[in-house]
């Protein structure tokens, strides 16, 4: 017994069996301990720790850039913020409280810079105003200021999001190798973000800004068509001239100064569809005013039913004092055209050409008088009888226009649906009647330049009838400039909120400039030889 006590003693001491005795291994012990399950327990907890720090770094980045995404610098005689938002479109808002906003499509990806022109300083603006030498140096400086502002936005934002996010990790981890991985991955957020729009900027992003605000500071703002940038060497002189403007815009509010159009320039604003809506004048008057227009064009529907009594509306068009071009609309009478044609600054067009501020028009009435009849999609589309009376109406006027002494700029019909024949007979088609403002270019004719057809909103809102659907029809009008050559080069679609609402926009479209042949071939300078029409892009 005590010999075995000892090996007993002694196999517990060591391990091992007692002399004489087979040695035996734990086989039922190894073949117990799970082979896969631990690993993808650790497996798992990594995931979830990665994700974790994916989720804070997120949120550190997002509450680094509400808290410091913003700086405050001078631009010019202005106090401005700038400041950096997630967003999915990128673009630039450039607030100018209380005349509205620029909207700019600047850049891509997924942060958006605001620039609000806050405090002014009365006078050190008005030392400006009163010293033309100051005001150019003042607006010169504008661009390195914007340049150092958006620097140190950038370096700001990205140290603070790399900051909160630091801290958020540490209170959530407690662990400084999880904060360090969390703050590694927001600097790449932030830095990756903020690299894309630098990566995806477009400085001629400044030719077609989109503006919000008081409509009769739009011009002072945008300027004149003739002069924006169109490379990136000018899009400095822009912003100067956008902060020049501004500051006096500030200063003269009771006389807002506008933009004088290059010599040769024509401003023609194309009305259509007023619908007895006794504000369209107002505004009518208000745009011919702060735009500069030479010429007005009403493609029709200016009454509702055509009667006597209506004929009377049409008295404010001597007070715009401005050549107004106008033919007849489906809601138009005879009666109706005669009380147009008894206005002393007016021309009535019915299958006929005129020449106003250098600019051969031609146009043509619309063959119905169907007052009871409704522009809406509900109301059906065109009997086929009805089709071909307006397609034989377009084609009287190609005739017109093709047997006209002079080259026909702009054709005048109500209905689009008689543009179609007009195609190759000149290079711009303006029509009404939908209530839907519409750009497009028609089918091709061999051989001829291309026209484009611009259909026109409702300037007096649809009238009564914009009151019958649910939103308000929107009065709209559209301001076109012409170069000395008389082609289009531009144009403003101007858009007031319905009866009951009072917000503004104004889109400018810059048209591109005719492709230069590759290898174009000397012309003799007597020799006159065909453009080609521009056609639009946005």
């Amino acid at each position: 017994m005590d010999g075995q006590q000892n090996d007993e003693s002694r196999r517990d001491r060591d391990g091992s069996p007692p002399a004489g005795r087979p040695r035996r291994f734990p086989q039922l012990r190894l073949s117990a301990v799970p082979r896969g399950g631990a690993g993808r327990q650790r497996g798992l907890r990594r995931f979830a720790v990665a994700v974790a720090v994916l989720v804070v770094a997120l949120v550190g980045v997002l509450a680094g850039v509400v808290a410091g995404g913003n700086v405050g610098t001078d631009i010019g005689p202005f106090h401005a913020r700038l400041s950096v938002s997630p967003a999915t479109t990128g673009g630039t808002t450039v607030d100018i409280p209380p005349l509205g906003s620029l909207l700019l499509e600047s850049h891509d990806g997924p942060t958006h810079l605001t620039v609000e022109l806050g405090a002014l300083d009365q006078g050190r603006v008005e030392a400006l105003i009163d010293d033309p030498a100051s005001l150019n140096r003042a607006t010169q400086s504008a661009v390195d200021e914007v340049r150092e502002g958006v620097m140190r936005l950038g370096l700001r934002t990205v140290g603070s999001s790399v900051l909160a996010t630091l801290v958020l990790a540490l209170l959530v981890f407690r662990d400084t190798r999880r904060a360090a991985w969390a703050g590694g991955l927001a600097l790449l957020i932030t830095a990756g973000s903020l690299g894309s729009a630098a990566a995806t900027i477009r400085p001629q992003s400044i030719e077609e800004p989109r503006y919000e605000g008081l409509l009769v500071n739009a011009p002072a703002i945008v300027g004149d068509v003739r002069k924006i940038a169109d490379d990136y060497t000018r899009y400095a002189e822009q912003l100067q001239r956008l902060i020049g403007n501004v500051t006096q815009l500030y200063t003269t509010v009771s006389a807002l100064p506008v933009y004088e159009p290059e010599p040769g320039t024509t401003r023609v604003l194309h009305i259509s569809d007023l619908h007895l809506n006794p504000s369209a004048w107002q505004l009518i008057r208000t745009v011919t005013e702060q735009f500069g227009i030479d010429v007005v064009i009403d493609t029709g529907d200016i009454t509702d039913w055509g009667s006597e009594p209506e004929a009377s509306y049409v008295g404010s068009i001597s007070l715009l004092e401005k050549p107004y071009v106008y033919i007849r609309g489906n809601h138009d009478s005879g009666r109706t055209a005669a009380a147009v044609a008894r206005q002393p600054n007016a021309v009535v067009l019915d299958n006929q050409t005129t020449t106003v501020a250098g600019l051969t028009i031609a146009g043509i009435g619309d063959p119905r008088f169907t007052p009871d009849k409704s522009t809406s999609p509900a109301s059906g589309g065109l009997s086929q009888p009805t089709a071909n009376e307006l397609i034989t109406t377009g084609e009287k006027l190609a005739a017109t226009v093709r047997s006209s002494p002079r080259p026909v700029d702009i054709a005048l019909v109500h209905d689009p649906a008689a543009a179609g024949p007009l195609s190759g007979t000149c290079p711009l088609v303006l029509a009404g009647h939908t209530h839907d403002r519409q750009v497009n270019t028609l089918p091709e004719v061999p051989g001829q330049q291309p026209t484009t057809l611009m259909v026109q909103g409702s300037t007096g809102g649809a009238g009564l009838r914009g009151l019958e659907s649910d939103e308000p029809t929107p009065l709209a009008m559209t301001v076109l400039y012409f170069d000395q050559e008389r082609r289009l080069q531009a144009y403003d679609d101007i858009t007031v909120g319905g009866t009951g609402q009072t917000q503004v926009n104004l889109e400018r479209t810059v048209i591109a400039p005719p492709p230069t042949p590759l290898n174009p071939t000397p012309t003799p300078t007597t020799t006159l030889s065909p453009t080609p029409t521009p056609t639009p892009t946005r």
